[in-house]
């Protein structure tokens, strides 16, 4: 039986939407890059701002930010609840950070990240 080994979020800028989930959720982080990798990057005639997959790491599941290629769909295939004690303080810090309000119900509230994915912020 497989486990889940992490999420992959289609994006068209993978560095900007790890850096937006790496600061919304408590306790993650974009992997740092080690001189290795670095080097391999520049190999190719990239940096870690063009990098076409960008790791997120933290307590929970790893997150993989995956450059994404051809059309994008109209909704996005996956989304990211985030549970919060206080939902309406949450909401504002994440739109800080630079998501978009969206909708709110008496469960949870929609908003986007910065390149559009929808994603909710739940009460615990």
């Amino acid at each position: 039986m497989g486990k889940l080994k992490e999420i992959v979020i289609d994006c068209d800028i993978p560095s900007r939407v790890a850096r937006f989930w790496a600061a919304a959720l408590d306790g993650y982080q974009v992997v740092p890059y080690d001189d290795a990798e670095l080097a391999r990057l520049a190999a190719m005639g990239l940096t870690p701002e063009t990098d076409p997959t960008v790791m997120v790491e933290g307590p929970g599941t790893r997150l993989c930010f995956h450059l994404r290629q051809g059309e994008r769909p109209a909704r996005n295939r996956v989304h990211l609840d985030i549970a919060a004690t206080d939902r309406e303080k949450e909401v504002e810090r994440l739109i800080l950070l630079g998501a978009r309000y969206v909708r709110e119900t008496h469960a949870y509230t929609v908003l986007k990240d910065p390149e559009g994915n929808n994603f909710c912020v739940t009460s615990e």
